[in-house]
């Protein structure tokens, strides 16, 4: 399945828009990784923790995505966009949405 941030496809022909699509993935983070990326933030330096808590909830995101398309009957996802959000009393989790439109393009 392609998907693209375009309007459109290149080199391809879209011939049926299916509708928008989400993704949703609501992560938490734990008392482990707030440790870790503590000591990042007082020691300085990239919290790998958190980089790589965004990286996975924004796979999901992106996958589960596809697959509502894919349940449409569409090929591609086109003008996909991407949001992050902190959510919870104390900011402890964090929500990625994908959204785009599913599309039947010619192969």
């Amino acid at each position: 399945m392609i998907v693209t941030t375009t309007q459109s496809i290149d080199g391809k022909k879209i011939v049926e828009y299916k509708g928008i699509v989400f993704g949703e993935v609501i992560s938490g983070v734990n008392f482990i990784k707030d440790f870790a990326a503590g000591l990042s933030n007082f020691f300085g330096g990239r919290s790998r923790t958190y980089e790589d808590e965004l990286i996975q909830a924004r796979e999901n995101a992106i996958r589960e995505m596809e697959e509502r398309a894919a349940n449409l009957g569409a090929n591609g996802v086109v003008g996909v966009d991407i949001d992050y959000e902190v959510l919870g009393a104390d900011n402890g989790m964090l929500m990625v949405t994908a959204s785009g439109t599913a599309v039947r393009y010619e192969e």
